[in-house]
């Protein structure tokens, strides 16, 4: 196998929390009270909505989602939930540098070169604040597909290690069976 290679499994769509605005002639996000779940198709509008997303809103009692049943694709926590430290061309969307706090793998006018990742903070590269946290998270809504997931994308830290801690303890406190429990991604 590819070392380095990340097990990523069939992508239907997406969860968000908010949406990009156009303010300015700058494309900004902005920060919602509910979670938006998204089909991988674009149109001018932005993300079509997944079928799912309408369903859940109807379940609910007020038209929002808060809470979405999932289940998890694998035992192992670190399958579900990769994270690493992320910086990203602002003019193409391509990451120039990614690591994971020990080692990073930057993009540099001699080619790719993997050096040592002191984090964010103190790391003289990622001066100005664009390099963050970039945690995604694989989740089922719907067992009719047994492999597809829909992905819930992050760059706060905190979000990233609540999850990352409850998907170590629940896979502690179910004896390494993690997929097989109906959990809840809340709001």
């Amino acid at each position: 196998m590819i070392k380095g290679l990340a097990i990523t499994p069939p992508i239907l769509g997406r969860i968000s929390i908010g949406r990009i605005v156009v303010k300015d002639n700058k494309r900004l996000p902005e920060k919602d009270d509910q979670f938006t779940i998204t089909s991988q198709v674009q149109n001018r509008d932005g993300w079509v909505n997944h079928p799912l997303d309408e369903e859940l809103r109807k379940s609910s009692s007020n038209g929002k989602i808060r809470s979405i049943p999932v289940r998890m694709l694998f035992n192992d926590p670190d399958l579900n939930l990769r994270a690493e430290y992320s910086m990203f061309d602002r003019q193409n969307g391509r990451p120039i540098c990614v690591g994971n706090g020990e080692t990073c793998r930057r993009s540099t006018d001699s080619g790719v070169e993997t050096l040592t990742c002191p984090s964010p903070n103190l790391c003289q590269f990622a001066k100005g604040g664009l390099c963050k946290p970039y945690g995604r998270l694989n989740v089922q809504i719907d067992s009719s597909d047994e492999l597809g997931t829909f992905i819930f994308r992050t760059t706060g830290y905190n979000s990233i290690r609540s999850l990352a801690a409850r998907l170590s303890y629940y896979q502690a406190v179910s004896g390494d069976l993690l997929s097989c429990l109906p959990l809840q991604l809340r709001l």
